[in-house]
């Protein structure tokens, strides 16, 4: 069975920096293929961040802030995020072995249990 195992969120001020972590045993899946997705209350969940090889990609609203990074040796995936916003806040789950459409990431079934990011003074 697949697990995905998130951690790193927190309470930030505004600014502030966090990096969220995703990772699973290797005997049940190695990663290939990351997304970071994030979902705010009242909002749809939207992709932040994904990586294959050397290939990422980024939301326009991230860019330049945020870091997706990936450890094969470790089989985990990182989200470092820098310059937070309060409009940073919301939950993120990371998705692992989706594919690729018109140069977007598109979600498998893996998903991480999602940890939770708050930007407040």
């Amino acid at each position: 069975q697949v697990q995905l195992v998130e951690s790193g969120g927190g309470l930030v001020q505004p600014g502030g920096s966090l990096r969220l972590s995703c990772g699973a045993s290797k005997s049940t899946i190695s990663i290939k293929a990351m997304g970071w997705y994030r979902q705010a209350p009242g909002k749809q969940r939207e992709l932040v961040a994904s990586i294959f090889g050397g290939f990422t990609t980024y939301a326009d609203s991230v860019k330049g802030r945020f870091t997706i990074s990936r450890d094969n040796a470790k089989n985990t995936g990182y989200l470092q995020m820098n310059s937070l916003k309060p409009e940073d806040t919301a939950v993120y789950y990371c998705n692992v072995n989706g594919g690729y459409y018109g140069g977007r990431y598109s979600a498998s079934g893996y998903w991480g249990q999602g940890t939770q990011v708050t930007v407040s003074s």
